[in-house]
């Protein structure tokens, strides 16, 4: 799509439902959901307080016949609890809705060309106050240390022969630019 065509709900849908982003995301609501002890603790209340069960004759009744008249008493109230928990995991600010909002705004901003934004992480400030305290430490290591020593190029790279260091000091004799001067340390 070109960045001057209007990018809409519907192809931003279409693209997280092509990439299986939204397979991936209802996956993680399932799981989240089972994994949700009041809810579980809520449904089992329900069950365990349905006018199905404590009715007498119920023990008479095929397990079918309970587990209809079960689901007939109980579907709604336990999947409006149910659809609940889901919008409470869409719509908050940390989590699984935050990681929504940031997928959505990528799939957006990758449709209409634009750069996505840049979310910090979520220990973007402890990562720098370590990194921080890492460039304290090496400064003060650093300032107490003396004077660097000089090293051969035989030293920096073992695997060159003697022929190649004579070489290359021969040629910076010599005066070829393309050598990189060693005492300096820099480059023509």
């Amino acid at each position: 799509m070109s960045s001057s065509s209007v990018i809409t709900p519907e192809d931003v849908l279409e693209s997280l439902m092509n990439d299986g982003t939204i397979d991936a995301l209802r996956l993680k609501i399932i799981n989240q959901l089972k994994a949700n002890e009041e809810l579980k603790s809520t449904t089992i209340k329900m069950a365990e307080e349905s006018k199905v069960l404590n009715t007498p004759g119920a023990e008479k009744q095929t397990k079918r016949e309970l587990f209809d008249a079960l689901r007939q008493e109980l579907e709604g109230p336990v999947l409006e609890k149910a659809s609940k928990s889901v919008w409470e995991l869409i719509l908050e600010k940390e989590g699984l809705g935050k990681e929504i909002n940031e997928t959505v705004e990528r799939v957006f901003c990758r449709l209409s060309g634009r750069e996505p934004p840049l979310f910090p992480s979520p220990n973007a400030e402890e990562n720098t106050m370590v990194i921080e305290k890492d460039t304290e430490t090496k400064e003060n290591n650093d300032s107490s240390k003396t004077k660097p020593k000089k090293r051969s190029l035989s030293e920096v790279n073992p695997s060159e022969s003697n022929d190649e260091v004579a070489t290359a000091t021969t040629k910076k004799k010599q005066g070829d630019s393309s050598v990189v001067s060693l005492e300096s340390g820099k480059t023509p």
